[in-house]
C-alpha cells in the first residue's frame, strides 16, 4: 500500500537530473529554513523565488495567489493627480443624490438600491475624473459597463453635471409619464445615456470581453482604428457565480486583450449574505483569474492599514488576514474595539503584542472603514498599472464595504440589498458624515432634499473640466447620423427567382450562397460579419474560409493540414469570419458587438450569426434580449430548423419551438422562409429596413431571426404577380391556387386553404396533390413566411382599433374571399400558426410537432407527428366532413389508405 505522505512522483522525474548534488543542497537549504526560521519564513521565501523567475521569464508554473495584501505597496503609488478635496466633495454630493433618489422613490412603492454605489463610489469617481474617454474626443471613447445595481450613483453624477434634473431623479423607476429613468443601465429606455445593459447578470463581463475583443476585430481589418478605446467592465463579487461572467476569460487573455479591464467591487456580500462565508473571495478569483492569464491587481486595504503592516515584522498579521473567512470580516465591520482585539489580534503572541500598540479608535478605522476601494490614491494607482498593462487584460479585485456612509444600519448588513430608505435621521447623520451644507430646514415634511451646490460651483466645474479633458460625458451613447448604406446590387438578390430546377437545394445552402454574393459587394461586402460556432462545415461555409478568412490577432502561425485543398482552413490578422468555437454564448457576445457597432464606433456593421436553431433561443435566449435591449441590427440564423428535419439526431437536435420564444422578443423579426427566393426578398428587406432608408415611424433598431431547413428540396421559381413581395415580409401570400399549380379539379368541388411554413409547404404541396387526384378536393397553399410578423399586425389593429382608428388586420385583408376553411401546419409545435388563430375568419384547424423529438427518418418522424402529406389529408377532410361538404365516411376512408 502506497505511503501517503511519502513524496509522490511529479512531471519533474520525467527530467533528467544533471546534478544530483546540487539539487539536494537546494532542498536541504529549504529543509534547514524551515527548521530554523519556521515553515512561514520557507514559504515566504519560496514565493519571491518563483516571482524573481517569472519575472526573469523563467518557464515555471506561475503563483496563483498572492498574500491578502494590496499588490501595490502604498511606496509605489504614483501621485494622485487633480484636486483631491474637490472629488471628495463632488463624491459626497453624489452619494447623498444616489440615497436620496432611492429614498423619496421608496414613497411610490418603486424600490432601488443604494449600498451598491455606497461601496463602489470611488470605483467609479476616480474613472469618471482621470480614465474614462468620451465620445467627443478622438475615436469611439471607452465602453463602459456599469454594474447594474450602481445605476442611482451615475445618474447622481448626471445631476450633478446637469444632464439631468430633479424631475428625472424623481422620476427613477417611473417611465410611464415620459422623463423617467429606468431602474437599471438600459439603452432601449435611456438611448443617449446608456450604451450596455448589465443587470442580467453575467452577460455584463461577457459582452465586455468580446467587445475589446470586436475593437481588435474592426482595427485589424481597417474598418476602424478603435485601438485607443478601453473597455471597463464593473462587476460584483456575487455576480462571478455566474458561468457566463467567466466563460471567456481564457479567450481575453489568449488574444491579449490589454485594452480590457474588470474592476471587481469585493464587498463580500451578495444579494442574501456573504458572497464566501467561510472562504475567501478575492483569493478565489485571484487564481481563476491568474490561472487564465490575467494581470492581477488587488485593492484591498486602505492608508490606515500601513502602520499595521509596518510593525508585522513576523507576518503574523498578513498570515491572519489569509485565514480569516470573508464572513468573520463582515462581523469585524459591526463589532467593537474589544472583540477584534480578541477576534483577530488574540489569536496570536504576535499579534497580541502589536494589538497593545494601537487605539480603539485606530482599530476601528481599520477594520470599519479602511479599504482600498475606498481611497482615491489606491483605485488611481490600480486604474493606472490596469492601461499600463500590455500583453494581457487586467482584473482589479477592490475591496469595499457594502453600504459605507450609509451607517451604521446599512454597512455590512446582509439585508442591506433589500433595504430601500433612509430615515430623515440616518440622512441627517450621513450630511454630517459628508460634511454636506444642506439644513435641516432643507428637509421639508420629512422628504430628503437633493443635493446641488451649484451649477457655476467648484464642484460642478471641475467635474466639467475633467470631462472636457478627457472627451466629454460619460457614459454616453451616440446615435450617429449615418449615411443609409447602399443597396447591394439586385443581381445577387434576383438570382434567386428563377427557383433551382432539377436540383435539390436546402435553405440553408440557399442562405449561404446568398451572404457569398453580398460579401464581394464593393459597398458594403466588408461590413458583412459572418459569425459561427464551430459548425461552418456543418451549414457548407467553408468556402468561405480562404476567400475571407478566419479572424486570429496572431495570424496563420502553422501550416494548414488541409493546404492543398481549395477549401483550405486559412486564418488571417484580417479575417472577416469570426469562428467562436463551441460557444453559442460567446458567438451571441460577438453578434451583439458587432450589430451595435454603428452606435458604438459609428461604424454599421451587419452581423449574420449562424447556428443549430435548437442552440439558439434556447440557451441564449438571455443574450437575445440583451441585445433587443442594446438595440442591435443583423441577421440570427436557426440552422437545421424545424422538429422533423435534421434526420437521426434525436429530441436535443430537434427544435420544435424556436418561433415561440423568438416570439416573445418585441425586436426580433420572426421568418420562416419555405423557399430561397423569400430568403432573398427578407434579406433585402432587413438590410432596407435596419441599415437603409427608413420607411417614417419604422423603427431600425430590430434584428431578424430567420429559420432555415438543411433538406434538399426543389426551390420554385417566385411566382409572378403583384403583392408577392409585400406578402413575404408580411408574412403571408398565396403561392398557388389548385388551378394555377395545374391540378384538375371539378367544378364545384369542396375547397379547402393549406397555410404552411418553412419546410411544412412542401408536405401542403404534396397533401394538394393527393387531395385533388384521390379525393376530389381543390385546395390553395399559401406561404405563411411569419406567423409572428402577422399576430403582432394584428395586434396592432386591435390596438388601432382602441384608439378609433378603422384598421383591418393583414392576415385578414389577405384571405378575405378564400373559399373554405383553413389548415395551418408548420413543423413547429401547433402553438406557432395558433398565434393567428382568432383573427381568421374562416374555420381555423392546425397541426404540428407538439412534444419531444425522436430519432428516426423525416418520413417516420412526420408521420409520428402527424404532418406529413398523408397527415395533413385526414386533417384536411375531417374540417370538411365537419362543414358537411362532404361524408363523413370519407375521412375514415382516408385513414385506413394511408396507415394512420
Amino acid at each position: 500500500m502506497t505511503d501517503p505522505n511519502a513524496i509522490q512522483p511529479s512531471a519533474l522525474d520525467q527530467l533528467p537530473d544533471r546534478d544530483p548534488e546540487e539539487t539536494a543542497e537546494w532542498q536541504a537549504s529549504l529543509d534547514a529554513v524551515a527548521r530554523e526560521a519556521g515553515p512561514h519564513r520557507a514559504a515566504y521565501l519560496m514565493r519571491r523565488t518563483l516571482e524573481r523567475a517569472e519575472a526573469g521569464g523563467i518557464a515555471l508554473p506561475k503563483l496563483l495567489e498572492t498574500d491578502y495584501v494590496n499588490t501595490i505597496p502604498t511606496s509605489a503609488e504614483p501621485a494622485l493627480p487633480g484636486d483631491p478635496e474637490l472629488e471628495a466633495r463632488i463624491t459626497a454630493w453624489n452619494r447623498w443624490n444616489a440615497a436620496a433618489m432611492v429614498t423619496r422613490g421608496s414613497k411610490h412603492g418603486v424600490g432601488g438600491h443604494i449600498a451598491t454605489f455606497a461601496s463602489a463610489a470611488w470605483l467609479y469617481e476616480t474613472g469618471f475624473n482621470h480614465f474614462f474617454k468620451g465620445k467627443e474626443g478622438d475615436g469611439s471613447g471607452d465602453q463602459l459597463y456599469i454594474q447594474g445595481h450602481a445605476s442611482p450613483g451615475i445618474y447622481a453624477r448626471a445631476f450633478l453635471d446637469g444632464r439631468l434634473t430633479e424631475q428625472h431623479l424623481d422620476n427613477f423607476r417611473q417611465e410611464a409619464g415620459g422623463n423617467g429613468l429606468p431602474s437599471y443601465p438600459h439603452p432601449r429606455r435611456l438611448p443617449w445615456l446608456w450604451e450596455f445593459p448589465t443587470v442580467s447578470m453575467g452577460l455584463g463581463p461577457l459582452s465586455a470581453i468580446y467587445q475589446a475583443r470586436f475593437n481588435r476585430y474592426l482595427t485589424n481589418r481597417g474598418v476602424k482604428d478603435v485601438s485607443a478605446s478601453h473597455v471597463w467592465a464593473f462587476l460584483g463579487d456575487g455576480e462571478m457565480d455566474e458561468p457566463e461572467s467567466t466563460a471567456a476569460l481564457a479567450l481575453a487573455a489568449r488574444e491579449e486583450l490589454d485594452n480590457l479591464t474588470f474592476v471587481i467591487n469585493c464587498n463580500l456580500q451578495r444579494l442574501d449574505g456573504p458572497v464566501r462565508a467561510n472562504f475567501k473571495i478575492v483569493q478565489e478569483l485571484e487564481a481563476q483569474f491568474r490561472g487564465a492569464g490575467w494581470n492581477v491587481i488587488k485593492t484591498l486595504w486602505g492608508s490606515a492599514w500601513d502602520e499595521l503592516f509596518a510593525l508585522d515584522t513576523t507576518g503574523a498579521l498578513v498570515r491572519r488576514l489569509r485565514e480569516v473567512p470573508d464572513a468573520q470580516v463582515q462581523t469585524y465591520q459591526t463589532r467593537d474595539a474589544a472583540y477584534i482585539r480578541e477576534d483577530f489580534f488574540g489569536t496570536d503572541p504576535a499579534l497580541v503584542e502589536m494589538a497593545r500598540l494601537l487605539s480603539d479608535d485606530k482599530i476601528l478605522e481599520c477594520f470599519h472603514l479602511s479599504r482600498g476601494g475606498h481611497e482615491a490614491s489606491k483605485v488611481y494607482a490600480a486604474y493606472k498599472a490596469a492601461v499600463e498593462h500590455k500583453g494581457a487584460p487586467t482584473v482589479i479585485l477592490a475591496q469595499t464595504v457594502k453600504g459605507h456612509t450609509l451607517g451604521e444600519g446599512f454597512a455590512s448588513k446582509n439585508a442591506n440589498h433589500q433595504m430601500k430608505k433612509l430615515t430623515v435621521d440616518e440622512f441627517k447623520a450621513m450630511r454630517d458624515r459628508l460634511d454636506l451644507p444642506i439644513k435641516d430646514s432643507d428637509f421639508v415634511d420629512g422628504v430628503v432634499p437633493y443635493g446641488h451646490p451649484g451649477a457655476d460651483s467648484p464642484e460642478v466645474r471641475y467635474l466639467q473640466e475633467r470631462r472636457a479633458a478627457l472627451g466629454g460625458p460619460a457614459p454616453a451613447r451616440r446615435t450617429h447620423a449615418l449615411p443609409a448604406l447602399p443597396a447591394p446590387a439586385e443581381k445577387a438578390f434576383a438570382s434567386f427567382d428563377k427557383g433551382s430546377g432539377s436540383q435539390n437545394v436546402a435553405t440553408t445552402m440557399a442562405f449561404v450562397r446568398l451572404i457569398k454574393d453580398l460579401v464581394r459587394d464593393k459597398e458594403t461586402g466588408k461590413r458583412w460579419v459572418p459569425i459561427v460556432p464551430d459548425e461552418a462545415r456543418t451549414f457548407g461555409m467553408e468556402s468561405l474560409f480562404p476567400s475571407l478568412g478566419i479572424y486570429s490577432p496572431k495570424g496563420q502561425t502553422y501550416e494548414p493540414v488541409d493546404r492543398d485543398q481549395l477549401m483550405y482552413y486559412k486564418e488571417a490578422k484580417n479575417g472577416q469570419i469570426l469562428n467562436e468555437g463551441i460557444t453559442e454564448a460567446g458567438s451571441m457576445a460577438d453578434f451583439i458587438a458587432a450589430s451595435t457597432s454603428y452606435a458604438t464606433h459609428g461604424e454599421a456593421m451587419i452581423p449574420f450569426y449562424i447556428f443549430y436553431s435548437m442552440f439558439g433561443w434556447q440557451r441564449t435566449a438571455d443574450q437575445m434580449w440583451q441585445l433587443g435591449d442594446q438595440l442591435g441590427r443583423g441577421f440570427l440564423i436557426g440552422a437545421t430548423a424545424g422538429r422533423t428535419t435534421l434526420t437521426g439526431e434525436g429530441l436535443q437536435h430537434a427544435d420544435g419551438h424556436s418561433p415561440v420564444i423568438a416570439a416573445t422578443n418585441p425586436a426580433a423579426l420572426t421568418y420562416d422562409p419555405a423557399f430561397a427566393y423569400e430568403i432573398a426578398v427578407i434579406v433585402r428587406e432587413g438590410l432596407r429596413r435596419m441599415y437603409g432608408e427608413a420607411k417614417p415611424g419604422e423603427d431600425q433598431n430590430v434584428f431578424y431571426y430567420l429559420t432555415v431547413y438543411n433538406e434538399p428540396l426543389p426551390q420554385p421559381a417566385k411566382p409572378q404577380g403583384l403583392g408577392i413581395d409585400e406578402g413575404i415580409v408580411k408574412g403571408l401570400y398565396r403561392f398557388n391556387t389548385a388551378e394555377s399549380a395545374g391540378i384538375a379539379v371539378a367544378a364545384g368541388a369542396p375547397r379547402i386553404q393549406l397555410l404552411g411554413s418553412g419546410t411544412a409547404i412542401h408536405w401542403a404541396l404534396q397533401a394538394q396533390k393527393l387531395l385533388a387526384e384521390e379525393w376530389g378536393v381543390a385546395a390553395d397553399v399559401w406561404s405563411a413566411t411569419s406567423w409572428t410578423e402577422l399576430r403582432r399586425d394584428a395586434l396592432e389593429a386591435d390596438a388601432a382599433l382602441l384608439r378609433g382608428e378603422d384598421r383591418v388586420p393583414y392576415v385578414r385583408q389577405a384571405l378575405q374571399g378564400a373559399e373554405g376553411p383553413v389548415l395551418a401546419v408548420s413543423d413547429y409545435m401547433r402553438q406557432v400558426p395558433d398565434q393567428i388563430a382568432q383573427w381568421v375568419e374562416q374555420d381555423w384547424s392546425s397541426l404540428g410537432a407538439d412534444g419531444f423529438g425522436l430519432s428516426d427518418t423525416r418520413e417516420a418522424a412526420r408521420r409520428h407527428f402527424g404532418v406529413d402529406a398523408e397527415s395533413i389529408v385526414v386533417a384536411a377532410l375531417a374540417q370538411l366532413a365537419r362543414r358537411g361538404e362532404i361524408k363523413a365516411t370519407a375521412v375514415k376512408e382516408a385513414r385506413e389508405k394511408y396507415g394512420l
